[in-house]
C-alpha cells in the first residue's frame, strides 16, 4: 500500500510535492509534543532562537520527506535537476587516485547527494533494514540506484568499506546519528556535547583517503538541488575524540550554509543506553569553532549559498 502511495506521489511535480510536504510539516510543528520542543531546543543551541526559522524548519523537514517519492521513483529526472558549482574540487581530490569518504548529514534532500556522487562514480554505502517491515518495499527500491552498493551495518559492511576505499573507490555515511555504545565518543556540536560516530575517523586514518562531506540544498520553487562539498582538512587528529570533533565542526560549516534545511528535530544530543554521561564542556562555543552568540549573529538565512 506505502509503495503505491509513494509511486502515485512520484507522479507530481516536484514543486507540488514540495509545497504540500511543507504544510504538513509546519502542520505537525504546530501541535504541541516532543517533537517540536527537540527541534525548537536543538535550533536554539545552535543560535537559531527565532520562532519563524522553527516553523520554515519544520517545513522544510516536511519537503524532505515528500521529495523523496521523486528522487527513488524518478530518479533521472531528479538527477537532471541537480546544478553543482563545486565539481571542480571534487574532480581534484579524484585526481589524487585515492578513495574518497563522503559524508551527508541530515541536510537538505540527502537522497539525491548518493544517486549524484554514484553516476559520477561508484559508491558503496551502508544500509540498516527500517525498523517497521512496513517500509521494507519501498527501502529495497529506494536503494536501487545504478552506481550504488549497497552493503549492511554490520563488520561485514565495514570490511567491504574498507575493501573499496583501498581500491580506490569510494564509500558515503551519515556523521551525525547517535551511534551505539562502543560505536562512539563525546565530541562538541553546536556547542553541546553530543554521541558521535567514530568510524569515519578510524576508517580515513586506515586507509589515508580524504573525507568529504556533501549535501544536497532544496533550491526555492520547486527548481531542484545544488550539491555543496566541504573537505575536511588533513591530517586528521590522532584521537577519536579529535576527529569526531573535527567533523562535528567541519558539519556545522555546512549546516550554517542553509541550516533551515538541517534534521533539527531529530534526537542528536540522546545519551545511548549503557553510555558514559555525557563530560561537561567548558567554553563550548569556542571548542564547537564559534564564539559565543556567533549563532545568533549569522541568523537564519545569512548564509544561504
Amino acid at each position: 500500500m506505502l509503495l503505491a502511495l509513494f509511486r502515485l506521489l512520484a507522479c507530481l511535480p516536484l514543486p507540488w510535492l514540495q509545497g504540500l510536504g511543507r504544510g504538513l510539516g509546519r502542520l505537525v510543528y504546530a501541535l504541541p509534543g516532543k517533537y517540536r520542543d527537540r527541534l525548537r531546543a536543538n535550533a536554539a543551541q545552535a543560535g537559531y532562537d527565532d520562532p519563524a526559522f522553527a516553523r520554515r524548519a519544520a517545513g522544510e523537514t516536511g519537503a524532505m520527506i515528500l521529495e523523496l517519492a521523486r528522487v527513488w521513483f524518478r530518479g533521472e529526472r531528479s538527477l537532471a535537476q541537480v546544478v553543482s558549482d563545486d565539481e571542480a574540487m571534487v574532480q581534484a581530490v579524484r585526481d589524487e587516485g585515492r578513495g574518497i569518504l563522503y559524508l551527508t548529514p541530515h541536510l537538505g534532500c540527502f537522497e539525491i547527494t548518493a544517486r549524484y556522487v554514484a553516476r559520477i562514480a561508484p559508491l558503496t554505502v551502508m544500509f540498516r533494514p527500517p525498523r517497521k517491515a512496513a517500509l521494507a518495499p519501498i527501502m529495497q527500491v529506494a536503494r536501487q540506484a545504478e552506481g550504488l552498493q549497497v552493503v549492511p551495518a554490520t563488520q561485514a559492511g565495514v570490511r567491504a568499506f574498507v575493501r573499496a576505499l583501498r581500491a580506490g573507490q569510494a564509500i558515503g555515511m551519515l556523521p551525525d546519528q547517535a551511534p551505539g555504545v562502543g560505536e562512539g565518543v563525546w565530541a562538541p556540536f553546536f556547542g553541546r556535547m553530543a554521541y558521535s560516530v567514530t568510524l569515519p575517523g578510524k576508517l580515513a586514518t586506515q586507509t589515508r583517503v580524504p573525507v568529504i562531506l556533501v549535501a544536497g540544498e532544496r533550491l526555492p520553487r520547486g527548481q531542484g538541488w545544488r550539491m555543496h562539498y566541504v573537505r575536511v582538512p588533513e591530517p586528521l587528529p590522532d584521537s577519536p575524540q579529535a576527529q569526531a570533533a573535527l567533523i562535528n565542526q567541519t558539519m556545522e560549516t555546512l549546516i550554517r550554509r542553509f541550516p533551515e534545511q538541517y534534521l533539527w528535530g531529530y534526537h542528536r544530543y540522546k545519551t545511548p543506553k549503557g553510555a558514559p554521561p555525557a563530560p561537561g564542556l567548558p567554553g563550548a562555543a569556542r571548542a564547537a569553532g564559534q564564539e559565543p552568540g556567533q549563532g545568533r549573529e549569522h541568523g537564519p538565512g545569512r548564509e544561504q549559498a
